[in-house]
């Protein structure tokens, strides 16, 4: 269901973003039975400059997470932190803090939940009798290499478990901090056990630092890439998400400039709104956009039956209609222009996986 109130018509005025913040308010999560909203003349007095970040610590009882969705290339995936500081307004996951009964708005920013106890989980689960090796897609959910991470180090943990196991792994980041820990991808890249994909939603540094205030801007992704392409690891470039009429017109050069980079995988997505998302979404892009919101909502709309969001399998992900399908088109020109999905080396290898505490047979 779409939410109105995100309207500068509407009743209810978003506030200013606190500084370093995506989200500029705190709308109540879907379970929530009611919201208190400020009078829209008090935002200028309650609203705070800066809000800290917030780190709690979780028990974690399990951290292999199941997938069945036939929409997304993995069965299998780890997420160190719940929330995420790099803010970026589109963001998917935002959803996921309604469960904590917490707002998808700024409790997403600033309230980040880790799991410090993820390696020995990790360590537990792959030692099980039963267990069946495939590929762990590191970070699906929310970026494990975000700020906290230099400081908790729980991603680093969890590679550092993957391969001593020797088990496959693919990470997903916006973040050139995934270079520190080269010396572990480096050898398990060499025996077909980790690629790396840099998400890369604009090349504009200016449109990247309103929308995703806290992660490191496009040429540091470009640069990691080549880092990490020089090293030997496979490297591939998320060019996601697209938003009509706001990034769209890039999806070419970001594609070229990655394979430019090194990377030789490329994936895209069309801009996702679930459930709380658009509000979030949408009262950033009055905000910062207010001459492109009617376009950016329209072919949004248009691409979703109607809707903000449709979140049937097969379509959530891509869309449908003339423009979703321009936008697919588009995309596959250009990787079989640029010569990527075709490296073999993104294809890991489970064969060599070994449970904790097994000798090396040679």
């Amino acid at each position: 269901m779409e939410d109105e109130r995100a309207s500068p018509q509407g009743e209810h005025l978003p506030p200013p973003a606190p500084r370093g913040r995506g989200a500029r308010s705190n709308p109540a999560g879907r379970f929530e039975t009611r919201e208190i909203l400020p009078e829209p003349q008090a935002w200028e007095e309650e609203a705070p400059l800066t809000l800290p970040t917030t780190v709690i610590p979780e028990r974690s009882r399990s951290i292999l997470t199941r997938n069945d969705s036939p929409d997304v290339p993995f069965e299998v995936s780890i997420n160190p932190y719940k929330g995420c500081e790099h803010g970026c307004t589109y963001c998917f996951a935002r959803r996921t803090h309604a469960y904590l009964g917490l707002s998808p708005g700024l409790d997403f920013e600033t309230k980040i939940f880790s799991k410090p106890e993820a390696p020995e989980r990790l360590r537990e689960a792959l030692a099980r009798p039963g267990y069946r090796c495939r590929p762990i897609a590191l970070g699906a959910n929310t970026d494990p290499y975000q700020p906290i991470e230099a400081r908790l180090r729980i991603t680093r943990g969890i590679l550092e478990v993957l391969a001593g196991c020797l088990h496959p792994v693919s990470i997903v980041t916006k973040s050139h901090r995934v270079l520190r820990d080269l010396d572990l991808l480096v050898p398990m890249a060499a025996r077909r056990l980790a690629a790396v994909y840099l998400s890369v939603t604009t090349l504009d540094a200016e449109l990247a630092r309103r929308m995703e205030p806290r992660a490191p801007l496009p040429e540091r992704r470009l640069e990691a890439m080549r880092r990490l392409a020089q090293a030997g690891v496979p490297v591939g470039v998320l060019a996601s998400p697209m938003i009509p009429g706001l990034n769209d017109h890039e999806l070419e050069r970001i594609l070229q400039r990655a394979h430019e980079a090194g990377a030789r995988a490329a994936g895209t997505i069309l801009l996702r709104l679930p459930d709380e998302v658009q509000r979030v979404f949408v009262e950033w892009l009055e905000a910062q956009y207010p001459e492109r919101a009617p376009r950016v909502l329209s072919r949004l709309r248009e691409a979703h039956g109607g809707r903000l969001y449709d979140a049937s399998f097969g379509h959530r992900m891509a869309g449908r209609g003339p423009y979703a399908q321009m936008l697919q088109r588009r995309f596959e020109v250009a990787c079989r222009r640029l010569g990527l999905n075709a490296d073999a080396r993104f294809e890991l290898d489970t064969s060599q996986f070994r449970p904790p505490g097994q000798l090396p047979l040679f």
